[in-house]
């Protein structure tokens, strides 16, 4: 497992308050259809945070994003872009994660949605076969339903919608209306939703730039020791200054 250190745009204590607040007058949501759950060796298989007994130090480092991500929200559900300095970072493992720990909370469900054209990930990490495609198929196909691309993980309130059938042309699928009308729709199907777009490094392709005009917030990956902090600093240049949340720094233990 990684050791993560967050650098994310500083949130005051009442702000922080205020999203325990919401979250302890929440409900739970109306109970999601879960075929199998995984167990903690299946979660650490899949380089998954496990919220059980025994050390807590990642899970607690991504409890604490999903901390400042909520009180930088102001209690909103909300689309978040998670994208790597360069390859190699650790990106989809912090995507993946911080969907996971949003999913933790009862109150909360969560949407992980491959959208690295280049490198997809997910689907072979979370041992998900998409053979009803994913989102390059539903973005490709007018008469696809959303319902169609989006699979179980194995963590209750967690889904998967997978990168599908690539063909390299995913700036152009995701400034589709289609792309617009799929967030839409999963963010609204149920209360307090949050989804999180696992996108390509922001240096070598424009892909990062083109999914950050879609979302809320952007978390920015840094792999520790690989990245410098000028690399670092002309990633987030790329990105609109109210929607830039902070860096993450991804360390290897």
């Amino acid at each position: 497992m990684s050791r993560l250190h967050a650098l994310m745009r500083n949130a005051d204590d009442g702000d922080i308050h205020a999203a325990f607040e919401n979250a302890a007058r929440g409900h739970a949501i109306a109970p999601m259809e879960e075929h199998t759950q995984l167990s903690p060796a299946q979660m650490e298989e899949r380089s998954l945070i496990c919220n059980g007994p025994g050390p807590r130090v990642d899970v607690n480092a991504f409890r604490e994003l999903r901390t400042r991500l909520l009180a930088v929200g102001d209690g909103r559900s909300f689309v978040t872009l998670v994208v790597p300095v360069s390859r190699g970072s650790g990106g989809s493992y912090v995507c993946r994660n911080l969907a996971a720990a949003f999913a933790f909370d009862e109150t909360k469900s969560a949407v992980l949605i491959d959208c690295n054209p280049y490198h997809p990930s997910q689907h072979q990490t979370m041992h998900i076969e998409p053979y009803r495609g994913g989102l390059v198929d539903y973005l490709g196909d007018s008469a696809a339903e959303s319902s169609d691309v989006v699979y179980e993980t194995g963590i209750p309130r967690l889904r998967l919608i997978p990168a599908g059938n690539v063909n390299g042309s995913g700036g152009e699928y995701f400034s589709s209306p289609r792309m617009q009308l799929l967030l839409d729709t999963l963010r609204n199907r149920y209360p307090a939703r949050y989804l999180f777009l696992d996108g390509p490094a922001v240096r070598g392709a424009p892909d990062a730039r083109i999914l950050a005009d879609l979302v809320d917030l952007v978390v920015l990956v840094a792999g520790h020791g690989r990245d410098s902090a000028a690399s670092i600093a002309q990633a987030a240049a790329n990105f609109d200054p109210n929607k830039f949340a902070g860096v993450v720094l991804n360390q290897a233990p």
